[in-house]
């Protein structure tokens, strides 16, 4: 009787230290190269997948069963549903099981080839999560081959070439290209997505890479949203009249986004409109008040983050996915800081004293994650009511 033999490899995953790990292939074919990062939700792959703010990067999932609750079309956060969110690959522990879920419309590996991502099955990825923690977020490459015959040159020129994300721009690569209006609002059980009726407010949407379900959460504050490239002028957005401006999440530097988004949030700021940024956004609100920000370490990629509102005292679980982080100590006098993590505490979000600008490091909306941030959307539109001299609503 033969003995039991391992399933020959189908796809690698190097990283540029010359870390080679092995495994099957599922997703797409091909090679890409990118910083892999290490994600903790325990659900969520579908929206994670698609969140452009992950452009550039071969995402880690530590939760070890993936796919087990397949794919649908109402689970997608990046805005083009037919398009690409820059997510490089995907890294997992188990096969993929048939989908057991009743919103199920096909299985990921499918749903992972139609949208292009390359995928491993088959690591360690607790053990490559206590890799980047050490050493940090490691440039890779990636890569599926199904008949298992590597070429070891072209994965190493691939990898060469990748530049690695400090000093890159991504948001203009994620952004849309033209002027859009949306009034989707929040999933609901049993209704699923709605559309605002009767907006009683307008919000400028600065697209970095924004997420459907944030731009749902303003929605589903009673505002229409007109959304705007990131390279989208001060003059450009000013035109549209707005109640107020919202900067979005997205991928890759802040500094190298500030050079042109810096000038433009500065102008918006200088306008009197109400300003809220998330993730990206918050950095670049930081970038345009005079700040600074830092690659991190191995970053905050999660739904299960702690993090405390210094106004109010309050604690809540937060879903972050964000590898830099704004320096707390550039902070110019009149900007304070309102939130920190109870991870590592760093900065999570800033306001500027006596003007209704303010942002966070982490993502309120979710998708996935907790419902704990909502209120902050609640927070921007009631400073757009006192503005208009509406009341505001309960956070």
């Amino acid at each position: 009787m033969s003995g039991w033999q391992e399933a020959a490899p189908t796809a690698v995953l190097i990283l540029r230290d010359g870390t080679r790990l092995e495994g099957q292939g599922i997703g797409a074919t091909g090679m890409a190269a990118g910083e892999v990062c290490f994600n903790t939700a325990m659900t969520g792959y579908q929206e994670i997948l698609t969140d452009p703010s992950y452009a550039g990067q071969i995402i880690t999932f530590t939760f070890p069963h993936i796919g087990n609750v397949g794919a649908n079309d109402e689970d997608i956060e990046t805005v083009n549903m037919a398009g690409a969110s820059g997510v490089r690959g995907a890294v997992i522990k188990a096969d993929i099981t048939s989908p057991s879920n009743y919103r199920a419309a096909e299985k990921l590996d499918a749903w992972l080839k139609k949208r292009g991502i390359i995928g491993i099955s088959g690591l360690d990825t607790r053990a490559l999560t206590a890799l980047i923690r050490e050493k940090g977020m490691a440039d890779a490459v990636i890569a599926h081959v199904p008949g298992g015959k590597f070429d070891d040159a072209a994965l190493k020129s691939e990898l060469d070439a990748f530049p690695g994300l400090e000093g890159l721009d991504l948001a203009k690569d994620v952004s849309t290209t033209q002027t859009y209006k949306w009034d989707e609002t929040r999933w609901r059980w049993g209704e699923g997505y709605g559309t605002l009726e009767n907006p009683e407010f307008h919000i400028v949407a600065i697209d970095f890479g924004a997420k459907r379900n944030i731009l749902r959460c303003i929605a589903d504050q009673g505002a229409r949203v007109t959304v705007v490239p990131a390279t989208a002028t001060a003059e450009d957005i000013l035109a549209h009249n707005p109640d107020g401006v919202f900067l979005s999440n997205g991928p890759g530097d802040p500094a190298a986004t500030g050079e042109y988004a810096v000038p433009t949030i500065q102008k918006v700021i200088e306008s009197g409109k109400p300003v809220f940024g998330i993730c990206l956004g918050h950095q670049l609100l930081g970038l345009a008040l005079g700040g600074k920000t830092t690659k991190m370490h191995q970053g905050h990629h999660g739904a299960n983050h702690p993090v405390k509102d210094l106004t109010t005292g309050k604690v809540e679980i937060t879903s972050m996915n964000h590898g830099f982080a704004v320096d707390r100590d550039s902070l110019p006098a009149g900007v304070i800081e309102t939130h920190i993590s109870l991870f590592d505490n760093s900065n999570a979000g800033l306001a500027v004293e006596g003007k209704p600008i303010f942002s966070v490091q982490y993502h309120p909306e979710a998708s996935p994650g907790p419902h704990d941030s909502h209120y902050l959307f609640t927070r921007f539109l009631n400073m757009v009511r006192e503005q208009k001299g509406v009341p505001a609503q309960a956070e």
